[in-house]
């Protein structure tokens, strides 16, 4: 504000001397007076137009000024608006607080009750309903329509180290327990410690349900070496991630289970527990090829027997091993830019079964010998549809004393040259993450065995909860 002032001065002194210069101008002798003037009035308007100039910038400057200081006076009245709107509110929630304390402890849990909940397992539910129409010569069953099980599926976390699975088949004749079993996670470094009645990991298959197959049902060597639903046994199961092997990964399971499958160890009255070992390595040949082989073998024993003694069957008491080896090998292509519309997956196992026995005609030592295999090819053609067909073998021993004793039936034949095959084509419509739907032929043939059968099944699985189609 001073400048105005100052440029008021300069005019006044200005004005003042003015009358002094015109009069030294006029009195100088050797000048010209009125050019003299002239030039002293030119320059004297030139320096109050820059004075002018100068001095406008400067009022300019200090208005901005003033209007900044003036708007942070206001930003600052409006946080301390703000700050004291916080501060009643504050003031509002310890009132709140406060009377919540005052009020009666029946209150303080209701919400925490609702938390129970999450303590409750995930429950499934999975159906699987075959139709079926079979033809075979002097047979007179043909078709049938078999709600083949309905599948209550229970799994849950107990802490974070224990998980429980458990799977109840029902059908239409009764419920049992197929598998109930708690996994403790991390016992020692890279070993799982599992405990209860499972699926044993004899090869690939025999570990899935029936359900999560990729036909109808299981390879015929497995049925005729393990029984009609494979080998589930009780007991305890390590599984042991291996430290890598140039390359590969690889995986030993270590199975101790009480020998009750009634295929192989119907005859074992002390109890002695089986034992099964499986070595796995997986291998990823490129980013679309990866090779899966296993070997697994599997020993229990026996000490009661069936034998012919004249024309009734009696007991004799003699313990021996029974042995049961697998080789299995799975070739996936799946290209990763296209792995849910195309891929291209190979599998095969074989078995082998080696049993010491006491023989019915004569209660002497001998030995059992049958084996089996199948392959079977899987591709993608989209989305939606998989298409397939899987070829089985299995042969028995040739025994002259075949057909005396029911519980080595299917193990044993009175022709050298008994064997039975089959080939299975099929194909499976995936309609939605919870429905399927696959139409399969089977074809069985063979000598010295069962009579050649015809075999179409349309197969329909459903599930309903969290886990959908498990394959264990």
């Amino acid at each position: 504000m001073d400048h105005p002032k100052s440029v008021l001065w300069a005019a006044c002194f200005l004005f003042l001397c003015l009358p002094a210069v015109l009069t030294s101008q006029a009195t100088d002798p050797g000048g010209k007076p009125g050019q003299d003037v002239k030039r002293g009035l030119e320059k004297l308007r030139r320096q109050m137009e820059e004075m002018k100039k100068r001095h406008a910038v400067e009022i300019e400057a200090i208005r901005k000024k003033l209007e900044s200081l003036g708007q942070s006076r206001n930003g600052a009245g409006a946080e301390e608006q703000e700050l004291e709107k916080l501060r009643r509110l504050a003031d509002q929630e310890a009132t709140k607080e406060e009377e919540s304390d005052q009020e009666s402890e029946e209150t303080m849990f209701k919400i925490g009750g609702l938390s129970l909940q999450a303590l409750n397992p995930e429950i499934s539910i999975v159906g699987d309903l075959i139709t079926s129409y079979r033809y075979q010569d002097r047979t007179r069953d043909r078709a049938d329509f078999d709600f083949r099980t309905l599948g209550l599926h229970f799994e849950s976390y107990l802490d974070p180290y224990t998980k429980l699975k458990a799977a109840v088949p029902v059908n239409e004749k009764f419920a049992a327990l197929g598998e109930g079993y708690l996994t403790r996670f991390g016992v020692l470094e890279g070993i799982n410690l599992t405990a209860g009645k499972f699926r044993q990991q004899f090869g690939v298959v025999n570990r899935w349900h029936k359900h999560g197959l990729d036909q109808v049902d299981f390879p015929l060597a497995l049925r005729k070496i393990f029984g009609d639903g494979g080998l589930n046994q009780t007991g305890l199961s390590l599984d042991w991630s291996l430290p890598p092997l140039r390359g590969t990964s690889q995986a030993l399971t270590l199975q101790v289970t009480n020998g009750e499958n009634g295929r192989l160890f119907s005859g074992n009255t002390l109890s002695t527990p089986s034992c099964l070992l499986h070595y796995k390595n997986f291998h990823d040949i490129s980013k679309d090829f990866s090779l899966e082989v296993g070997v697994t073998g599997l020993v229990g024993w026996n000490d009661e027997w069936e034998v012919v003694r004249g024309t009734t069957i009696q007991e004799a008491k003699e313990s021996l091993s029974t042995r049961v080896f697998g080789v299995d090998c799975t070739l996936l292509w799946e290209p990763t830019d296209r792995m849910r519309y195309r891929h291209v997956e190979w599998r095969t196992e074989f078995f082998f079964l080696n049993r010491d026995i006491l023989a019915p005609d004569d209660e002497n030592r001998d030995t059992i010998n049958a084996w089996g295999a199948y392959t079977y090819v899987q591709t993608k053609l989209s989305r939606w549809f998989d298409v397939g067909v899987r070829l089985d073998f299995y042969k028995p021993d040739h025994k002259p004393y075949a057909g005396s004793v029911p519980s080595l039936s299917h193990l044993v034949a009175d022709d050298r040259d008994a064997h039975r095959w089959s080939a299975a084509p099929y194909v499976t419509w995936h309609q939605s993450p919870f429905v399927r739907v696959r139409l399969e032929y089977d074809h069985l043939n063979g000598k010295g065995m069962e009579r050649p059968e015809h075999l179409v099944m349309l197969q329909i699985i459903f599930a309903a909860g969290p886990h959908k189609h498990e394959r264990y």
